[in-house]
């Protein structure tokens, strides 16, 4: 690594003061790091961006197209932190999360493919505040097994805000789980989850402004789109309570 490289991102370990409530608007970081390649957090180390906006130069963006760990702005190794940071919009991939990882206040300011991809085999990776916008598709990408708990996390005009893998080689049972969230301006839906793999979400006491809760699918492992199969609580699959949909 570059030593001014280095440098930084050893002063950005410094711990700051982070704030995992849900919050009303997305911040504005006074200053942007582009990074020439991925950064990697180690196996149980912390990574503090003090509320910068951290981004790829040059752009690893392909619109929609399938990019890799190469083009992503962090990727984090089993049991890493990453924790006030906001990803700029000219990466492809954002966040990749090797093993069971912890994001604390990650922002991601328009979002290109996807902006945090959970590969863990098992455990569960946590989503404690922050956000995330401009997503055509998919916010979190859930490739992995294990579960994938999001809390006070704020999200506007995106398609879906989770989606379990529905045709990735290996495929998993999978859960997620969504507390407080805040869904408005133009999203599509919360999860979407494969029935036919055994997934399952709840969603407690959110606030969804647009967007249905949740989409069922039948997912495969040949490659082949899958297939939507339903929508909305089923009490099984799909599980809610506490949901607002104004006055909130």
């Amino acid at each position: 690594m570059h030593t001014a490289l280095a440098a930084l991102l050893s002063a950005a370990l410094v711990a700051g003061q982070t704030n995992t409530e849900l919050q009303s608007s997305f911040p504005t970081a006074s200053s942007t790091t582009a990074l020439a390649a991925v950064q990697t957090i180690a196996a149980g180390e912390s990574f503090d961006g003090s509320m910068l906006e951290w981004d790829r130069n040059p752009s690893t963006c392909s619109e929609q197209a399938e990019g890799g760990d190469s083009d992503a702005v962090f990727i984090l190794e089993e049991g890493a932190t990453l924790s006030n940071v906001v990803i700029g919009p000219n990466n492809g991939e954002g966040v990749h999360c090797l093993g069971a990882c912890t994001l604390n206040n990650v922002w991601w300011t328009n979002v290109c493919e996807d902006a945090a991809t959970f590969k863990q085999s098992s455990g569960t990776s946590y989503v404690n505040g922050g956000g995330a916008r401009g997503a055509d598709d998919k916010v979190l990408q859930h490739n992995g097994g294990g579960t994938v708990a999001v809390k006070n996390f704020l999200v506007s005009d995106v398609g879906k805000v989770y989606r379990s893998c529905g045709n990735c080689d290996e495929m998993h049972e999978r859960h997620s789980t969504f507390t407080n969230i805040k869904v408005v301006d133009g999203a599509k839906v919360v999860a979407g989850i494969n029935s036919n793999y055994g997934d399952t979400t709840t969603i407690t006491d959110s606030c969804l402004l647009d967007g249905a809760e949740c989409w069922l699918y039948e997912g495969n492992d040949t490659g082949d789109e899958p297939t939507k199969v339903g929508d909305g609580p089923d009490g099984k699959y799909c599980i809610t309570s506490g949901i607002k949909t104004s006055g909130c």
